[in-house]
């Protein structure tokens, strides 16, 4: 009788990492709709400053105190302009985004985030001349068609928010395929610890004339705010740490799981995003929006399964 090979059991502490990601994932997301529509508080650009303003503090901690992860070094001024170029579009992209929750539910903002792969093989495409396999192409048109029925079916659907999200997908997409080009070089490549480290701040300083130039006195609002509802610094403060451990679980996630299972784990978020979302926020759902979107999740599993089949 020949003996079954038994599988490892999944670690308790990988266990708590995958829930911890989940959890600062979808938390950050579902506070900022909270914040920016149930909540009325409606500056977009001083909330992604806060976010950038803890992300440079914890960053700080975490690397040069705490020592999570070995500092790296920027070596270089034109390694330091590269950073600088992703931090901008990282900014902008996180900006986009908190604009389109002002006007989008979760579940169509997170249907319309599921096809950042299509915009990675367009700009992959256009940029750096990176071919697919044809079946790998073939695969991202569910994922476009699930996006234009998720919005032909949208109760909620509006223009803006919907031309913002699309614009924060594509700016996502854009980043990681300008990474690839940029810290090419295995001399000049950092960890996303690190990388954050150095963004964080640069995009604080971007961050900062654009929110007093675009949301005037936000900050004097957002003091007397706080003193009619103290709740409101606590909001800030927890929202903004959110956006930290979002980098931080991803970082230990991809650490401590394989590729693939990062993949699987990842397009699950998504699904659980959208119904807790729904649960929580209760808003109206059609059976043509579920529809567009399930078909999207399904393009992005297939895409998935392609590119590694293909690569």
């Amino acid at each position: 009788m020949t003996q079954q090979p038994t599988t490892a059991p999944i670690p308790w502490t990988t266990i708590g990492m995958v829930v911890a990601w989940y959890g600062s994932n979808i938390g950050v997301l579902l506070l900022n709709k909270y914040l920016l529509t149930n909540y009325g508080f409606k500056y977009p650009i001083f909330l992604t400053l806060c976010h950038m303003t803890a992300c440079t503090l914890f960053s700080y901690i975490a690397i040069a105190l705490m020592k999570v992860v070995p500092l790296q070094t920027v070596k270089s001024k034109v390694q330091f302009a590269k950073i600088s170029g992703l931090s901008v579009v990282f900014c902008f992209s996180v900006v986009c985004g908190n604009v389109s929750l002002r006007y989008l539910p979760v579940s169509f903002n997170q249907a319309i985030g599921a096809t950042t792969p299509f915009f990675t093989a367009v700009f992959a495409f256009l940029i750096i001349k990176k071919r697919e396999a044809w079946l790998t192409y073939t695969t991202l048109i569910p994922v476009v068609t699930g996006v234009i029925i998720a919005s032909g079916g949208e109760p909620s659907f509006h223009l803006f928010g919907f031309i913002m999200c699309v614009t924060a997908t594509a700016a996502r997409a854009f980043k990681s395929v300008l990474q690839e080009i940029l810290l090419s070089d295995e001399g000049e490549r950092l960890n996303s610890m690190n990388l954050l480290l150095y963004m964080a701040p640069i995009a604080v300083t971007c961050l900062l004339p654009a929110t007093l130039m675009m949301e005037e006195n936000v900050v004097g609002i957002t003091i007397d705010l706080a003193r009619k509802d103290a709740k409101l610094i606590w909001y800030l403060f927890f929202n903004s740490s959110l956006a930290y451990f979002v980098n931080l679980t991803n970082f230990l996630v991809t650490k401590h799981t394989s590729a693939l299972t990062l993949q699987v784990l990842g397009n699950a978020k998504g699904a659980v995003a959208v119904v807790v979302s729904i649960l929580i926020f209760k808003n109206p759902v059609s059976f043509v929006g579920m529809v567009g979107y399930a078909l999207t999740v399904l393009g992005v599993i297939l895409y998935s399964e392609a590119k590694k089949r293909y690569s």
